[in-house]
């Protein structure tokens, strides 16, 4: 156990780049960006205008209708859409992430084996298996975890403003939004999320891991080429075979296992397929307990077992490849 925290602690300094200074960026230029808007409005006095329309419950309720927000339930209504959607505010940070995550899973073993520094680690009483699985986590685990944490803290900031823009027009939110016990669970809502993340993105992360331990160079062109060549080569396929009147289904396969393969570390790519329903409500958006049902319903679909026991596999095969390839 000491041995596994100190190999994340490893990860976690030499890629902290990655994991934390690129979503932290995102986060401060969304932040720096919506004071800026809020600052000029309130100093400007922009949120005065005529064409201020808030809708809650379906009702428009315009700038001239605003005092009706000050008491009563219409402003519990915003407060309550305010505290359970507000971590959509952070979803640009998210994209950050299956990006690092990405190139991190891609370069985990190759940058060992290119600078001769697997040498050093193999001297050590650490296995094969240990250093593989310490990766995995870090990039699945430990990333998203840090990603939560600064998408969380950005999209409150966020919602403050959002407060002394509403503000602005003479209607305090602050104290039925701060006392709203969504807004605290919305970020545990998304950790509780991350064993969803783990199996769905275990295809992908395998993947990674397989070419990172076997490519001897050009890792980025053997990850993606080899999926696309493949698309292509089913595509062609696929219509030869359909001048003879039959078919291999190449979308089906390019959908539900070539994309996988690439797309996994994506957050949410559980929702991209149709697979699973994303539960949006016309009125109120999608509130994080109900994102957090839908994401483990998900888990009921045959392909995500059967992607992650291949995603598995790929790992072992990886554990395998390293033990018995040094070569810089």
């Amino acid at each position: 156990m000491n041995t596994m925290k100190w190999l994340l602690r490893r990860e976690f300094w030499e890629h902290k780049g990655g994991f934390v200074w690129a979503p932290l960026i995102a986060a401060a230029i969304m932040v720096v960006l919506v004071a800026g808007v809020v600052g000029y409005g309130v100093g400007a006095d922009k949120f005065q205008g005529d064409s201020v329309t808030v809708r809650v419950d379906g009702e428009e309720i315009h700038r001239t209708q605003m005092s009706v927000l000050a008491t009563g339930h219409t402003r519990n209504e915003m407060a309550n859409v305010a505290a359970n959607n507000y971590m959509a505010v952070g979803a640009p940070i998210f994209i950050v992430l299956p990006v690092v995550a990405f190139f991190y899973c891609l370069a985990a073993l190759y940058d060992d084996r290119r600078d001769r520094s697997i040498l050093f680690w193999k001297s050590l009483p650490i296995s094969d298996t240990t250093t593989v699985l310490s990766k995995l986590l870090t990039a699945l685990v430990l990333a998203p975890a840090i990603t939560i944490g600064i998408a969380s803290a950005a999209a409150f900031v966020i919602l403050l403003l959002a407060g002394i823009a509403v503000s602005a027009q003479g209607v305090n939110l602050f104290a039925p939004v701060l006392s709203n016990i969504n807004l605290y669970l919305s970020p545990v809502y998304l950790l509780a999320m991350i064993p969803v993340y783990v199996l769905w993105a275990l295809p992908t992360a395998g993947w990674l891991l397989l070419v990172s331990s076997w490519a001897k160079s050009k890792v980025f062109l053997w990850a993606v080429g080899v999926p696309l060549i493949v698309a292509v080569l089913l595509k062609w396929l696929d219509y030869m075979l359909a001048l003879y009147g039959t078919t291999i289904n190449a979308d089906w396969i390019i959908n539900n296992v070539l994309e996988t393969m690439l797309l996994g570390l994506v957050p949410g790519a559980w929702f991209m397929d149709g697979g699973t329903a994303l539960p949006v409500r016309a009125q109120y958006g999608a509130d994080m307990l109900s994102l957090l049902s839908a994401s483990w319903g998900s888990l009921a679909r045959p392909e995500a077992w059967v992607g992650a026991a291949g995603g598995v596999a790929m790992i072992a095969a990886a554990i395998r490849l390293r033990r018995w390839r040094d070569e810089g």
